[in-house]
């Protein structure tokens, strides 16, 4: 097959990746191109513009923390060694009462006293794990602390914390003013995130410093409490969480074959880190349809061709095969294809252990048709003959021109005695036939008859010496009057 086809074969393989080749070149230039524009610019744009949404939620905690540092009340009370306990208490509820808080505490660091706005609620102890939030504080750089709060079963920020350090004037730490639980509105944050997941098709959200998700407006399977547990992207978490940059920087992951591109950024008034995860495969989707469509084009076109091409030169090397391998004039095996056969079929009935038997006809007086009708009688008579031996013998059995008025048949799972028994019916058939009936190349009755010598394959017996036996029982045959079957013992 390879020998005969090989060239074609080669010539498809070369198409073959010659338009793959093409339509891949073509598709990944594409994907770099859409892939190098999501990253320089549509996911920084994104990126810059929820950035300015969060920032609208740190107006009222910067306000708040802006009111404490222009009030003196906690500052001057302090310094006044913590005198006149209703001064404080009265301050600290108006400051609840005004910010809608939970509740407002102020703490004391030379007397570790917490006033509550009703008077003193404890003393802040170092050896106790409870109190370990106040002295954490107090080594704070900052001048002040904000905390968002999460509902503990959605993870959504639901209200924050200000916790801001009273100094004096030569600004040591005198104490700490803080509020606890103030309501936090999220509609405009979660509306416009919405908005950008939708156009852009992006899942948007929120982690604090330890990784988790603080904020997100994906619902079911798609919200996570670490990302550090999430498949794909917990490749990436540690390089997202240690993130410090205030601008937009681009990551990539892979999950279940699919690539994702991801735009962190850094929000220090927070402490959060904003990500947009983007699925490249959604945007590559119609390129990978095109590229689908070329590349199911150029398979349908090279298969027609090579199909075509295929069938164009098999037909025509069946011819040469059938040329080579057939006798032109009876359309039988010629010797050089039973050669091939008989050889085959040697070897399967030895390891079989089946008889086989082969027949050799010879047409009687087959010189004298050809002189006394002419050639045109004797090719007739041939292909007679060729064509009464098909309809005779069995489908298993193969019958050849063997040369001349020659033919020899081999019989498959046949011994002596039924071999026997078949030459002589083709015989009769033969001798019975009309064969001008057939012809307009004669009037009158034409009868033929041939003389056939049979011998049954011995055991490791080669070609030339079954043939040998056969022909010698064929001029047995001819010996004692023609038109009769011998076999050889």
């Amino acid at each position: 097959m390879l020998k005969k086809y090989g060239w074609l074969i080669w010539l498809f393989v070369i198409l073959v990746i010659g338009f793959t080749g093409t339509s891949l070149a073509s598709f990944f230039i594409s994907k770099t191109t859409l892939t190098n524009t999501l990253n320089e610019q549509s996911l920084p744009v994104l990126n810059d513009s929820i950035y300015a949404e969060t920032q609208r939620l740190m107006l009222r905690p910067n306000f708040i923390s802006g009111q404490i540092a222009n009030s003196t009340v906690a500052r001057d009370w302090l310094l006044n060694g913590e005198e006149e306990p209703e001064q404080i208490n009265q301050y600290l509820k108006d400051l609840k009462n005004k910010n809608n808080a939970l509740t407002s505490y102020l703490i004391s660091d030379q007397t570790r006293h917490l006033y509550n706005g009703v008077g003193i609620a404890k003393t802040m102890n170092s050896a106790d794990p409870i109190d370990n939030w106040y002295f954490q504080l107090r080594n704070l750089k900052a001048p002040y602390e904000i905390n968002f709060d999460s509902d503990p079963l959605t993870h959504d920020p639901t209200s924050f914390s200000v916790n801001y350090k009273v100094a004096d004037t030569n600004g040591k730490l005198i104490g700490i003013v803080g509020l606890f639980g103030i309501k936090l509105n999220l509609d405009n944050l979660k509306g416009t995130i919405d908005a950008y997941q939708q156009n852009f098709h992006s899942n948007i959200y929120f982690l604090n410093k330890q990784g988790d998700i603080v904020f997100s407006t994906a619902k079911g399977n798609d919200r996570h409490d670490n990302i550090s547990g999430v498949n794909g992207i917990k490749n990436i978490s540690a390089q997202i969480v240690a993130n410090q940059k205030n601008t937009a920087t681009s990551l990539e992951y892979n999950a279940d074959g699919i690539s994702h591109l991801v735009s962190i950024r850094n929000i220090p008034d927070l402490g959060w880190q904003l990500v947009i995860d983007k699925n490249l495969d959604d945007e590559l989707k119609p390129l990978v349809n095109v590229l689908l469509v070329n590349l199911a084009v150029g398979g349908v076109m090279t298969l027609t061709l090579m199909v075509l091409a295929f069938f164009t030169i098999k037909k025509y090397q069946n011819k040469l095969e059938k040329s080579a391998t057939t006798d032109t004039l009876t359309n039988l095996l010629n010797r050089h294809a039973f050669d091939f056969i008989f050889q085959q079929a040697l070897l399967d009935a030895e390891r079989s252990r089946q008889p086989m038997c082969a027949v050799l006809l010879d047409i009687d007086f087959f010189k004298k048709i050809n002189d006394k009708q002419g050639h045109q009688v004797g090719d007739h008579v041939l292909k007679e003959i060729a064509a009464i031996a098909k309809r005779s013998l069995r489908e298993s059995d193969v019958i050849c021109r063997w040369g001349g008025e020659e033919f020899l048949i081999l019989l498959k799972n046949c011994t002596l005695e039924k071999a026997t028994s078949i030459a002589e019916n083709l015989r009769a058939t033969i001798a019975n036939n009309d064969f001008s009936r057939t012809t307009d190349l004669t009037r009158t009755r034409l009868s033929i008859t041939v003389s056939m010598g049979v011998a049954e394959c011995r055991d490791s017996e080669t070609e030339d010496s079954v043939f040998e036996r056969a022909d010698q029982a064929l001029a047995q045959a001819k010996e004692n009057g023609r038109n009769s079957v011998y076999f050889s013992e």
